[in-house]
């Protein structure tokens, strides 16, 4: 615990030493800098409601979660290549929760993992003042590739977050390096839930990046999870990306990714286990439409199987959320995704986006099929501010887990 704080102490000692002294210093001029780079800042704020239906067999009483979160903040100009930000969140559930949000004790519910709280959810001061770098040191979202390993799991309305040092730099032509280190993970289930923080954790995130390639981007990276509040979910995965397009004419293009991926324990993870992750996912667009065939194959010996502790789980395998954490004999999802944008004369109606997606889920290890899963979803944001959207699924059981219904819709400001 004596490490919990570590970090964000150390961001707003440095934030005081580098601005305050100096500017109490500094002539007349350069006061008129600091007080431009505080006050032609930018305000942050956010507010978003959602209904959350669940319908789950086995549980006697269907989930009616009605939650809002706002989040409001600030962030500075720059000065002297410091620049800082900090935000505070809210989030509340709105009358009678009839819903199990994981420390409420409501059991007679499906689980909705949105409790309320309120917390600093960033506090971050930023140096960009080195040639093509910029290093970031406080409490901050760290979202990187597609989510799979390390991401914000914005879905929730407490969003997961890291007390971190991080750095980015792009001096070699089409690379990006990135690496971060963080001894805390600020999770979704909020800081009156005892899971809902890790700290003391020493974790090391490293990821090259190479768009140079004549049709896609190439990926490498490095996760080392050392996670003592959770010791099985302590890591280390090695693994490479790419995601390329080609244009096949006129009037289609060609889409694929690749993924694989390899992980083992790490630090004081008490079993011994090693896993591969793969992912093929062939794809076409054309005009407003664009469809995507994927396979995802995640290993499991029947103990234990390869987990993905700070990934955005919900976008991967089905929105139900029922392999948020991979069964003991791993998962096969192989699903299909069909796109749609609106092109519209109509600004309401322009740009919005449509999909429907078909999963089979079934074990890896062995023949057991675990079930299907239909999703829906469409979303419109207009003025770049105001969004409204809904997501939905349908999970059928066949060896795994039960029946499940969920029905999602949402409206969200942000500027």
């Amino acid at each position: 615990m004596t490490n919990r704080r570590l970090l964000l102490t150390s961001a707003l000692t440095l934030c005081i030493a580098a601005s305050f002294p100096a500017y109490a210093a500094e002539p007349t001029a350069v006061k008129s800098e600091f007080e431009k780079a505080l006050m032609e800042g930018k305000p942050l704020f956010l507010s978003r409601y959602r209904y959350e239906y669940v319908d789950q067999d086995g549980l006697p009483e269907d989930a009616h979660a009605h939650t809002l979160v706002t989040r409001l903040g600030y962030e500075t100009g720059a000065y002297k290549d410091f620049s800082a930000l900090i935000e505070f969140e809210h989030l509340e559930s709105l009358g009678t929760e009839r819903f199990n949000d994981s420390i409420n004790g409501k059991t007679r519910y499906p689980v909705v993992v949105d409790p309320e709280d309120t917390n600093l959810n960033r506090l971050m001061l930023t140096y960009a003042g080195l040639p093509d770098t910029k290093a970031i040191l406080g409490r901050q979202t760290i979202v990187l590739d597609n989510q799979r390993f390390v991401g914000g799991i914005a879905w929730r309305q407490n969003d997961q977050t890291f007390d971190a040092l991080s750095v980015s730099n792009t001096s070699l032509p089409d690379t990006t390096l990135y690496y971060a280190y963080a001894n805390q993970v600020n999770r979704v289930q909020g800081t009156n839930s005892p899971v809902g923080v890790w700290d003391d954790s020493h974790i090391h995130l490293i990821n090259a990046s190479y768009t140079g390639l004549p049709y896609g981007r190439l990926v490498g990276y490095s996760y080392l999870l050392d996670i003592p509040d959770s010791a099985a979910l302590s890591s280390a995965t090695y693994g490479a990306r790419f995601e390329g397009k080609q244009a096949i004419d006129k009037a289609f293009t060609g889409l694929l990714s690749l993924e694989y991926a390899h992980q083992v324990d790490y630090a004081n993870n008490p079993n011994n286990t090693s896993f591969n992750y793969y992912m093929i996912e062939p794809g076409i667009a054309f005009g407003q439409w664009k469809i995507l065939g994927q396979y995802e194959r995640i290993e499991g010996d029947g103990s234990n199987a390869m987990q993905f502790a700070i990934g955005t789980n919900h976008a991967f395998d089905g929105w139900v959320d029922k392999f948020l954490t991979t069964p003991a004999n791993g998962l096969i999802d192989m699903n299909i995704a069909v796109n749609y944008t609106v092109a519209s004369e109509q600004k309401w109606l322009n740009g919005t986006r449509a999909m429907v997606r078909y999963h089979d889920f079934r074990a890896e290890k062995g023949d057991a099929h675990y079930g299907n899963e239909w999703n829906l979803f469409f979303e419109q944001t207009i003025e770049s501010h105001y969004t409204i959207g809904m997501q939905a699924g349908h999970y059928e059981a066949d060896n795994f887990s039960t029946d499940t219904t969920k029905i999602m819709p949402y409206v969200q400001v942000k500027f």
